[in-house]
């Protein structure tokens, strides 16, 4: 447990759901479909979790 940091698990979650909340309401801002827009929400949380995850590996191997 030496080298493990406990805010990295808790900033990627949330972020994951700020990115959801935030494409969910500027969809139906928009005028989505409120299922239509907690779809694509899901996929921007999945795409920004990914992302996030990968840049913080990256740092991790340097």
């Amino acid at each position: 447990m030496r080298g493990y940091n406990i805010w990295r698990p808790i900033m990627l979650i949330l972020v994951a759901l700020l990115t959801r909340s935030l494409v969910t309401n500027l969809c139906v801002l928009f005028g989505m479909a409120p299922d239509s827009a907690s779809s694509v929400a899901m996929l921007a949380m999945i795409i920004v979790a990914f992302v996030m995850y990968n840049r913080m590996m990256k740092r991790r191997r340097k």
